[in-house]
């Protein structure tokens, strides 16, 4: 085994995963950290966990645990994801995190990486861009639980951890990977513990993995694994990996909890193209499993070919302001996970194979419902959004976060890799 990956939430987990396929290191991902010792035939695993925004010593717990398991595989080389957003508050938890599996592995030093650019997120000088916009103004300014309302990733990680942070910037990028190493080096001598590098395209990934390839951790997006994977395999794509992972199964459904601007747009398009159905949030509290039966029948008499019936509790930001106002945004949430929770375990039941997800803590929510605990990864529909299939059962699934995609996504997921 080459590398060993903690993600923070489950659509970022196959997010690298897909990425480590695509760039020649065949990769499994389990959902939690497996119970005992599996028998895993993989250069890379990824384990993905829910400690994006719950309480930071359950995220320093959930991470140490499965750092834990990744040494007990003979794993030595770790990867710590989050979203190439930084979704995190002042307090952490991408901050308190790293400074936990800092202490664990006995380092003192790694770089912070979230830049994506084939999905538009830069860093340029310590700042992270959204396409063209700084984060701080884009979209993410308003996300619920995780509002970004500064750019800069030195100040946010001085902010969150304990130690001192600095960066690497682009023109020292561009002079290749032993220049950055050297670099490394020097900050280290002056005590810097996290160092914020600088991406504007993928030839800065590929620099940063060459020179990274040694590391004992890295934290970043999915991007760096693009460089460090090419770092160390010895083909360019795993095709008996993306076969593995190619979707099955006839009866599929469309499942939306992202309120993200891109996702509010992929329900808007695919609502002209099939069935659709709106998720009420006040239904969620009176009787939901009564409401999931009756969302589960709707599915079932709008089940068409070739595009499945849409069921969607994303709102746009004035709708998901009033929604919070009158249930709060921690109550409505889990009301609304709690409901998809339930209509996943019912459609499996009716024998549905396929599930297109959008949102980090629905896709979550819908894999435990399923009982997937590990996967193989198959053929990638978006930049970092692929099909995976379930090892033991007949079930595959399309984990979108929010904001990843085209406006198409939802009906090229399902025409472009039919079953």
């Amino acid at each position: 085994m080459r590398l060993g990956v903690i993600a923070d939430d489950f659509t970022g987990a196959t997010d690298i995963a897909s990425f480590l396929v695509q760039n020649g290191l065949p990769t499994i991902q389990f959902n939690g950290v497996p119970q005992g010792h599996d028998d895993v035939s993989a250069q890379a695993i990824v384990i993905s966990l829910k400690s994006r925004s719950c309480p930071a010593q359950q995220a320093i717990d959930q991470s140490l645990a499965a750092l834990a398991w990744l040494q007990q595989q003979g794993c030595d080389r770790f990867y710590f994801k989050y979203c190439s957003t930084f979704d995190s508050t002042e307090h952490g938890n991408i901050g308190p995190v790293t400074d936990a599996l800092l202490a664990a592995l006995g380092e003192t030093q790694t770089v912070i990486s979230p830049s994506l650019p084939v999905n538009g997120r830069t860093v340029y000088q310590g700042y992270l861009f959204v396409a063209d916009q700084l984060l701080s103004e884009s979209g993410m300014r308003h996300h619920p639980v995780t509002p970004m309302t500064d750019s800069n990733l030195v100040r946010l990680m001085t902010r969150q951890a304990k130690g001192q942070a600095a960066m690497i910037n682009a023109a020292q990028l561009d002079k290749g990977a032993e220049a950055v190493r050297e670099q490394l080096g020097e900050l280290k001598a002056q005590g810097i513990n996290y160092v914020v590098l600088d991406a504007l395209n993928e030839q800065h990934l590929l620099t940063q993995g060459e020179a990274l390839k040694e590391t004992v951790l890295v934290t970043g997006g999915s991007g760096l694994a693009i460089g460090i994977a090419r770092a160390w395999a010895t083909q360019q794509q795993n095709s008996d990996a993306e076969q593995a992972g190619r979707p099955q199964g006839e009866r599929a459904v469309v499942i939306s909890g992202s309120c993200s601007q891109m996702t509010n747009r992929q329900v808007q398009a695919y609502r002209q193209q099939a069935p659709s159905h709106e998720v009420l949030v006040e239904r969620c509290f009176d009787d939901a499993e009564g409401y999931a039966q009756e969302l589960c029948d709707w599915v079932a008499a709008n089940n068409q070919q070739p595009l499945a019936p849409l069921l969607f509790a994303t709102a746009d930001a004035q709708q998901l302001q009033a929604i919070q106002q009158q249930y709060g945004a921690a109550r409505s949430s889990e009301a609304v996970e709690h409901l998809f929770a339930a209509v996943t375990r019912e459609l499996k039941s009716r024998g549905w194979q396929r599930f297109i997800v959008a949102g980090g803590e629905t896709s979550g929510v819908v894999a435990q419902s399923l009982g997937v605990t590990a996967f193989h990864i198959g053929p990638m529909i978006s930049p970092g959004v692929p099909w995976v299939r379930d090892i033991q059962q007949p079930l595959s699934l399309a984990l979108k976060s929010g904001n990843f995609g085209d406006e198409q996504f939802f009906a090229r997921a399902q025409t472009e890799f039919s079953a």
